[in-house]
C-alpha cells in the first residue's frame, strides 16, 4: 500500500466534501487530514473533527471558531482552529498537505484554489469558479508552481478518463476530435417557454439524479451549469469552444465523451455518484474502492441523447459567448448569474429573468466584457463591478414590476 497522503479538504461540509470524506473513511491507513475547513456548520465539522482529527479547523465567523475551538478542548482534541479567509489560504498551502479538495462554491473558493495552485499541491478541483472566472490567472499559477490538476466535476473527470494517459493539452496530437460534455437536461428539459416562465425555486432546486446544493440545482436546471462546465473544460484541456459540444442524456449514466480522428468515441460510465470523481481524484493513477455501486447493464432500458435547445435555455449560449469574448467576460457571466441565481431564490425575479440579467451584465458598455485579466486583482474587481451592475438591473426590474 502507497504511504498515506495528508489531505486538506475546504469545503468539508458540503456535498462534496461529505463525498470525500467517505471515501477517505473507506481506506483507513491510506489518507490522513490535515485541515478541515467549512463556512457556518459548526456542527456537522464538529463531528468531521471528532472522527477524523486533522491538526486545524476553520470557519468563517471568528465566533464560530473560538465555540468550536472550547468544544474540542472539552473532547480533548488538540485540532487547532482558525476562521477567516487567510485561514483557508493558510490551510490551502501546508507544507504537509499532498493534496488539496478545493470544492468551496463559488467566488468564495477562489482565492484559496489559486494558494493551493502556487503552493503546487495536488488539486482536486471541484470548485468551478476558478477557472470559469481567473482561468489564464490560475492557469498560469499551475504551470508556473507545478501543481497538479485533477477535475473533480463528474463530466470532466470523464474526459480525463477518456484522453490518453499521456495527453500534454494538444488535443490535435492526440487525434481528438470533439469533446462531448453530457447534460440531464435538468427538471425543465420537455417544459415550453411559457412553463418556464412559471417555474419556481421549489421546482427548480429538485434535481431529476443528482443530489446537490441549491445553486448548482437552479445552474442545473437553466443550463448554466453545463455553460459554466463548456468555460472550465476550455481551460482543463487547452480546448477551443469549437471542439466543445453539449449533448443532453437524461439518464446521467455517461458522463461525458471524447471523439477521435478515427471515428472512435470513448466514454465514461457509472452510477450518478460523486464519490467515483472522487475516488478516481484521490487515487490517481490507481484505483481504489469509492462506495459506488457497479452499472448493472442489464438494467439499463435505454439510453437517450439530444441536442440543447439553446433558445428555451438561453445561458447555456450565454456561456458559449462569454468563452468567445474571452478575457474578464467569463467572470462577468459568473458573477452575474450567482446574483441573479440568489435573487430567484428569494422570490425576487423569474425564472426566465435568471438569463436576462446575465445578458444585460455581458452586454453593459461599463464592463467591457472581453478585457484582458492578468491577476488576481483584476478578477476580483471584474466580479464586484458585475455583481453591483447585475443587483441594480434586478433592483431596477423589481421597481418597475411594482409600478405595474
Amino acid at each position: 500500500m502507497p504511504s498515506s497522503q495528508q489531505l486538506t479538504i475546504l469545503g468539508s461540509t458540503g456535498s462534496i466534501g461529505q463525498s470525500t470524506l467517505d471515501v477517505v473513511r473507506r481506506h483507513p491507513g491510506r489518507y490522513r487530514i490535515a485541515a478541515l475547513c467549512a463556512h457556518r456548520q459548526i456542527d456537522l465539522l464538529f463531528e468531521q473533527c471528532l472522527e477524523f482529527r486533522p491538526r486545524y479547523a476553520v470557519l468563517g465567523e471568528r465566533v464560530l471558531a473560538e465555540a468550536l475551538a472550547l468544544r474540542l478542548g472539552a473532547a480533548n482534541l488538540d485540532t487547532e482552529v482558525r476562521h477567516g479567509a487567510a485561514a483557508l489560504e493558510e490551510m490551502a498551502a501546508l507544507p504537509e498537505a499532498d493534496a488539496v479538495m478545493a470544492a468551496i462554491v463559488g467566488a468564495a473558493g477562489l482565492p484559496s484554489a489559486l494558494a493551493a495552485a502556487r503552493a503546487g499541491k495536488k488539486i482536486l478541483l471541484a470548485n468551478k469558479e476558478a477557472l470559469v472566472m481567473a482561468g489564464p490567472v490560475f492557469m498560469r499559477a499551475v504551470r508556473e508552481h507545478g501543481a497538479r490538476l485533477l477535475p473533480i466535476d463528474s463530466e470532466h473527470n470523464a474526459i480525463f478518463q477518456a484522453l490518453p494517459p499521456d495527453f500534454d493539452g494538444d488535443l490535435l496530437k492526440k487525434g481528438v476530435r470533439r469533446l462531448l460534455l453530457t447534460a440531464s437536461g435538468g427538471p425543465f428539459r420537455t417544459w415550453s417557454r411559457a412553463d418556464l416562465e412559471k417555474v419556481t425555486p421549489q421546482q427548480a432546486v429538485a434535481h431529476p439524479r443528482w443530489s446537490m446544493g441549491k445553486k448548482i440545482s437552479v445552474d442545473s436546471a437553466t443550463l448554466m451549469n453545463k455553460g459554466l462546465e463548456v468555460i472550465e473544460a476550455h481551460w482543463l484541456f487547452n480546448a477551443p469552444a469549437s471542439m466543445i459540444e453539449v449533448v443532453v442524456h437524461p439518464q446521467s449514466i455517461i458522463h461525458s465523451l471524447v471523439e477521435y480522428a478515427d471515428g472512435s468515441l470513448l466514454a465514461q460510465l457509472g452510477n450518478p455518484d460523486m464519490r467515483t470523481p472522487i475516488a478516481h481524484a484521490l487515487a490517481h493513477p490507481e484505483r481504489i474502492d469509492s462506495g459506488v455501486a457497479a452499472l448493472d447493464l442489464f438494467q439499463l432500458a435505454r439510453l437517450d441523447f439530444e441536442a440543447p435547445d439553446k433558445e428555451r435555455f438561453p445561458c447555456l449560449a450565454l456561456a458559449f459567448r462569454a468563452l468567445e469574448l474571452g478575457g474578464n467576460a467569463p467572470a462577468l457571466l459568473n458573477a452575474a448569474n450567482e446574483i441573479a441565481v440568489e435573487a430567484f431564490l428569494e422570490g425576487k425575479i423569474g425564472f426566465t429573468e435568471i438569463a436576462r440579467v446575465v445578458a444585460a451584465t455581458l452586454a453593459a458598455d461599463s464592463l467591457i466584457a472581453g478585457a484582458p485579466l492578468e491577476s488576481l486583482d483584476e478578477v476580483l474587481a471584474a466580479d464586484t463591478a458585475a455583481r453591483r451592475f447585475a443587483a441594480e438591473w434586478i433592483a431596477r426590474l423589481e421597481k418597475r414590476e411594482r409600478m405595474f
